[in-house]
């Protein structure tokens, strides 16, 4: 998840709890949804959706958190 700010992740991840957070559940449900298209988790497809919807969500929220954070040091 958004690659092109693996050092201001890197370092959000140490120093805010919060970013952490969202950024392990993101990974988390990208998870799930990786073993849901190669078969190993059954889910419905509303529970996929909804997966998906989520880490958008989450990955919305990580992004304007890294942005508010590269601001913050320049």
């Amino acid at each position: 998840m958004l690659h092109e700010y693996r050092e201001e992740i890197s370092q959000l991840k140490q120093t805010n709890v919060h970013f952490a957070k969202i950024f392990d559940k993101h990974n988390e449900l990208d998870q799930k949804a990786k073993d849901a298209d190669e078969g190993r988790l059954h889910l419905t497809q509303v529970e996929l959706e909804q997966i998906k919807k989520e880490k958008l969500l989450l990955k919305d929220e990580a992004l304007k958190l890294i942005l508010d954070y590269k601001k913050s040091q320049s």
